[in-house]
Formats: structure tokens, sequence, C-alpha cells
């Protein structure tokens, strides 16, 4: 199976997937609604391509007015069909539906856990099978490879970057969450 360094350095004229892939795949989030951005991209991938995707990027975050979590928890049935009928995007009722309830529920996070990051902080590390699980318990349309997708494409499952590949030093400088695993778990140990 080809990986997507291999991908993005076998097909240079595609240049969406070159600078998703050498700016933001794989480097760690720190804001919410950039990562709220990145739950709904990878929702609406389901079934589709990638680059269909990266190349309604800007109509969804118009659409979506910058992936505020709190204006779209906010979302009547007024916004659920003006979200239909934009063809910018993805007219899928459940993943447009995704969309705002899952932004509901990052709303609830924030006011457990202080942001969405802290959430996702707060269980790391897990396994992909245990991330799966809870995500499926406090999200809806997250399937393994959306959250596989999802928490790879943040910095917190391992995998995004091949290690020869020159854009893994990149990510590895910013200390993604997968890469202070073991120092996590060995605090953990200390502690019990």
């Amino acid at each position: 199976m080809t990986s997507y360094c291999d991908y993005c350095n076998s097909h240079p004229e595609d240049t969406f997937n070159r600078t998703y892939h050498d700016t933001q795949y794989g480097f760690p989030i720190e804001d919410d609604n950039e990562l709220f951005e990145r739950l709904v991209l990878e929702i609406n991938q389901a079934g589709l391509s990638w680059i269909l995707i990266l190349k309604r990027a800007q109509n969804f975050r118009k659409a979506f007015y910058k992936f505020n979590v709190k204006k779209v928890a906010n979302y009547t049935e007024v916004d659920r069909e003006r979200l239909l009928n934009d063809e910018g995007i993805i007219r899928n009722k459940l993943k447009v539906n995704a969309a705002i309830v899952n932004a509901r529920k990052i709303i609830e996070l924030q006011k457990e856990y202080g942001t969405f990051k802290g959430w996702l902080d707060s269980h790391h590390p897990l396994t992909k099978e245990e991330w799966t699980n809870l995500f499926k318990k406090t999200f809806v349309f997250t399937g393994g490879e959306i959250v596989n997708e999802f928490l790879m494409s943040t910095g917190y499952l391992p995998g995004a970057h091949q290690t020869d590949c020159p854009i893994y030093k990149k990510v590895a400088a910013q200390k993604p969450a997968w890469m202070r695993q073991s120092s996590i778990k060995h605090r953990k140990s200390q502690i019990t």
C-alpha cells in the first residue's frame, strides 16, 4: 500500500495534497476550532477522496464560519437547510448533522476539560481501538478510519509520515502527542 508520503512524492503536480502533507498533516494543533475543522473534514471525506475535501476546504470554512465551535453548536434548522443547499461543500444530511451535534459535544467537553484539546490530552495515550471506542461513545459519525485519520493528522497517533520523509523531522520538532507517549506512561507509572 502506498503511503501518503509516497503519494505526494510521486504526484508533485498535486498541489492540494502536497501543501497539506507539507504543512498540516501530522502537525499538532492547539486551537479547538482548528481541531473541530479537522474532525469535520475527516467526517466529510468518508466515502470520498481526500483531494475533493482539500479542494473544498475554503468552501467549508466559509459555510461553517471558520469552524467556530460556538457558532456551529448554535446552528438551527435554517442553518441545516443552508448547508444542505450549499454546492460548495458535501451536502449529506448525516455529515451536516454530525458537524452540528459534534460542535455541541465539544462545548460540553470544554466545560469539563477546558478545551477540546484538553479532552484529547486527558485521554492520551490510547490505542487506536481505544480511541475509536471513546470517539464512538462521545461523537457521531466517527468510525475507525475517521478517528484514525483525525488522530494521526493532529499528532495523537504515529504514522502520518515515513521516518525518511523530510516533513517527519519538522513534525517531530513540534513534539506531537504520540512522541510524548512514553514519557506520559512513565509519569503515570510513577504516580500509581
